[in-house]
């Protein structure tokens, strides 16, 4: 694991606060009973505190503290199943923008994500399956500029998007890498329709669909596929520590409870086949959060190796995740299998959260072709 230094200890220490104190489980529920799929007070406070800009340059009002430092932010978010665009925004949007954007570009968009005013939402996935190669969405030059044309799916924070990244190819056929490139597309442009999308976890996922939309020539980031890869990395680095606190929350709850559940005239705790279980989820639990670290560390660094050990530590994350929230349903009984338990929350939100930006399959593939096999 990571030493933390003793601003990284603070960071995680005030956001294990406010998530608990201010977004409990209890809110998660409440926007989903509401159909908004997330808080925007709560949003807007996260501004407020600084969070939205963490990894935002300082030059465009943010605090570029890293992605390890938003990472813990990440991680007790997902011990309280917070519903925010942290992850699509201040992780995903900006990392867009401090990676492709031109001076122009970053002056009109970074210190608007900083300050927590817009959401913005990166479309890439046009199918059923994480596939950012086989981007088929289209992007004509036009005069100066370009019109885009296509679909695009599972869109995170889309119903509430300010701005949409998108991912369309300028040149080449789906399954091609060169060619692609991200383009900026503010809400409300002509032949843009957002419809939403009801996802199991109950956040605000949305499906594009572009008709001949108009960009000018500014709209275009630089760097291509590259760009987009990178900033696909950043958000599987930063969901994969979400998903860490998703599996801390799950486990401490499963372990309170055998600790506390008696059946059979004794502590469930004490029966040595749910301590062999117990055991695995804390040891895969560990191996997790040193991969998740890692991978955050790397990015930091700027090391040659962030492609690896992104998709090792997604790949882990989304196994590890995948056992500890079945767990935690099948451990707790017929009240896991109620909506009044937070078990089953953890589960569908476990579920969503493996697949996005490429699930268990996706990154083993992917880690298999960087060591050539």
């Amino acid at each position: 694991m990571a030493v933390l230094t003793e601003e990284q200890t603070m960071l995680r220490d005030a956001a294990r606060t406010w998530t608990q104190e201010k977004s409990p489980v209890a809110a998660l529920r409440k926007a989903r009973d509401a159909g908004t799929g997330f808080d925007a007070s709560a949003w807007a406070e996260m501004g407020q505190m600084g969070w939205a800009g963490v990894v935002v340059p300082e030059a465009y009002g943010g605090s570029d503290f890293g992605y390890l430092g938003l990472g813990l932010i990440l991680e007790e978010t997902g011990r309280t199943l917070t519903s925010s665009p942290l992850l699509s925004t201040a992780l995903a949007g900006a990392s867009a923008l401090i990676l492709g954007g031109s001076d122009a570009q970053k002056e009109a968009w970074l210190p608007k994500i900083a300050a927590g005013e817009i959401i913005a939402a990166l479309a890439v996935d046009e199918g059923a399956h994480h596939a950012p190669e086989r981007t088929a969405a289209t992007a004509a030059k036009s005069g100066d500029g370009y019109v885009l044309s296509g679909s695009k799916t599972f869109v995170l924070d889309g119903l509430n998007a300010d701005l949409f990244i998108v991912a369309a190819r300028e040149s080449g056929k789906p399954g091609e890498t060169a060619g692609v490139s991200l383009f900026l597309v503010p809400a409300g442009t002509a032949g843009l329709t957002v419809s939403p999308l009801k996802l199991a976890d109950s956040r605000a996922h949305a499906q594009l669909t572009l008709s001949d939309v108009k960009l000018g020539a500014g709209a275009r980031l630089s760097g291509g596929y590259d760009t987009l890869e990178q900033t696909l990395d950043r958000a599987r680095a930063g969901l994969a520590a979400e998903m860490l606190g998703q599996a801390a929350q799950a486990f401490d709850v499963t372990l309170d409870y055998l600790k506390t559940r008696r059946q059979f005239g004794q502590l469930i705790g004490s029966f040595q086949a749910l301590q062999h279980r117990a055991a695995k989820m804390y040891s895969e639990l560990e191996l997790s959060r040193s991969a998740v670290e890692a991978a955050l560390a790397a990015i930091d660094a700027g090391a040659n190796n962030i492609p690896e050990l992104v998709s090792l530590a997604k790949a882990r994350m989304g196994d590890t995740l995948h056992l500890i929230s079945s767990e935690t349903v099948q451990m707790h009984g017929g009240i896991g299998m109620t909506d009044e338990h937070d078990a089953g929350l953890y589960l569908k939100r476990a579920r969503v959260a493996e697949a996005a930006f490429g699930g268990q399959t996706y990154h083993r593939d992917r880690y298999a072709r960087i060591h050539g096999y």
